[in-house]
């Protein structure tokens, strides 16, 4: 069987399964234009369109420890739902013009950071991203002033200190009762906690007595929950998927599913086992997509499977420089089981529609023709997501044909992946068998 059919044979037939109503797509981790490496447009005003356009209710705001985005986001946003803020009504006003009239849905922010943990623990150096999720401004701005005396918040939105992750998290639950910490791409091999490079080989190695209070894990671009429960000691945690954008053109291009009440406190209670049913699973990108998914050396250009690594000793066989262990083999290296336990949540696999398009009509995603032919089936046929994980196939078909065709390879996994490795993203084709300019 193809192994791209075998990643999404779980599927359900979603509009027969699953009932649209109160059923909506969250993406936690995003960054502001205050973080390093960081699109100017990161602003309220284009994440809010671009929320829509994607089809998010729910966005993280990122970066809520540093001071110029804080005063960005109580300026701009007021309170909604318990935990959650929309966007003021005139900073709306001003924009909403410029959203096409099906993509027009509320959006809320969540208070969110990424923060990036530096230190020494059994002999070694560990590298660390976690993501904070903060259920008041108060809450948020008691732990900026915590760890203003541990680091200098003002010089990157995703601030990076000298701080155990045990201690961070210490402080997060510390400072709200109802906020709480998701280590962040867990298997990305240096900023995590189980990578390659600078992680542990549990996270209870890692979170000590307090692992306990971490109940969820994002799997990140590199890998996808099937890779995840291989590792029976993943098995208790809620896997999430989240974009972690630097632009607005990448948001939602991983995200969560769910259903219930849109707030912060019920979003928490079905990712802590609360209310599991209301998680109703994740969005996301081909594994093989992220660019740390196989093992490799970027400045020879050389890639490999893990069953190659061990032949070679794990040395590129170019210059003979250590290869970078990427996402997969390091999955490999902790799991315990040769195949999945089964998943507890339904996956949908996704490849960006901007990239889908351009494939169709052989043009980069960023020229003007593959620009205006999105924001044209934006507008006949609604938000993004929906276009690629909702919409029956034979609504897209009227609008536009081999759309539909190349959506409906997409959902069934019929797909070609040329993965990505050490920090080069990998690419996945939806025309798998034909040359579609020909």
């Amino acid at each position: 069987m193809n192994s791209n059919k075998r990643l999404v044979e779980n599927l359900p037939d979603i509009n027969r399964d699953i009932d649209r109503k109160d059923t909506f797509f969250a993406d936690f981790h995003v960054h502001s234009r205050y973080s390093m490496a960081t699109s100017q447009r990161m602003d309220v005003e284009h994440l809010f369109v671009a929320a829509q356009l994607k089809g998010l209710r729910v966005v993280g705001t990122g970066d809520i420890t540093h001071p110029g985005w804080m005063r960005d986001l109580r300026r701009k946003l007021v309170p909604a739902e318990p935990g959650l803020f929309a966007i003021h009504p005139d900073v709306a006003a001003s924009i909403d013009t410029t959203v096409p009239e099906r993509c027009r849905n509320p959006v809320r922010f969540l208070l969110t950071a990424e923060i990036s943990c530096i230190y020494r623990q059994d002999g070694r150096v560990r590298k660390g991203h976690h993501l904070v999720l903060m259920p008041d401004m108060a809450s948020a701005e008691r732990l900026s002033k915590r760890l203003e005396r541990i680091g200098n918040l003002q010089a990157d939105g995703r601030p990076i200190l000298g701080i155990s992750a045990y201690r961070l998290l210490e402080m997060v639950l510390e400072t709200s009762e109802r906020a709480f910490l998701i280590p962040a791409h867990i298997w990305t091999p240096w900023f995590s906690v189980l990578g390659s490079k600078s992680g542990f080989h549990s996270i209870e190695a890692c979170f000590g007595d307090l692992s306990e209070q971490v109940f969820a894990l994002e799997t990140g671009l590199s890998s996808d929950p099937a890779m995840n429960r291989t590792v029976s000691a993943l098995d208790r945690f809620c896997l999430v998927s989240n974009s972690d954008a630097h632009s607005p053109e990448h948001l939602g291009r991983e995200a969560n599913v769910f259903c219930g009440e849109c707030s912060f406190e019920d979003m928490r209670k079905a990712l802590d086992g609360t209310t599991p049913r209301n998680f109703l699973g994740t969005v996301e990108w081909y594994p093989q997509e992220g660019k740390y998914h196989y093992d490799g050396h970027a400045h020879c250009r050389f890639r490999c499977h893990p069953d190659e690594t061990r032949q070679i000793d794990g040395v590129c066989p170019n210059c003979g420089k250590p290869l970078t262990i990427g996402v997969l083999n390091r999955c490999r290296t902790l799991s315990d089981r040769p195949e999945p336990a089964g998943l507890d949540r339904m996956v949908w696999y996704s490849v960006p529609l901007i990239e889908v398009l351009a494939q169709l009509i052989g043009k980069s995603g960023r020229t003007k023709a593959v620009q205006r032919i999105y924001t044209d089936m934006l507008t006949a046929l609604g938000p993004e997501l929906d276009i690629l994980h909702w919409l029956p196939l034979k609504a897209i078909e009227r609008v536009h044909p081999l759309l539909a065709e190349a959506i409906g390879h997409m959902r069934m996994g019929n797909v070609t992946v040329d993965p990505g490795f050490d920090g080069n993203y990998g690419s996945v084709r939806v025309w798998p068998k034909i040359d579609i300019r020909k």
